[in-house]
């Protein structure tokens, strides 16, 4: 895993030319750290806990009824 520093404001570059993702950082508060993301809309982006709700569903999807 990479980790980085960046304060308010500053951002990071994930990949190249037009298929680069740009995560901002937009605020910093005591409890979280909000996060700005441009992407391309082909990306889709989601919270991990929902991302692994989609994977779970399509599993009992492919496993069939019980």
């Amino acid at each position: 895993m990479l980790v980085l520093s960046r304060r308010r404001e500053e951002s990071i570059i994930i990949g190249d030319g037009l298929d680069a993702i740009e995560i901002k950082i937009v605020r910093i508060g005591p409890d979280q750290v909000k996060l700005g993301i441009n992407a391309p809309k082909t990306v889709n982006i989601h919270r991990k806990e929902i991302y692994q709700a989609i994977l779970d569903e399509r599993a009992a999807e492919e496993r069939g009824p019980a």
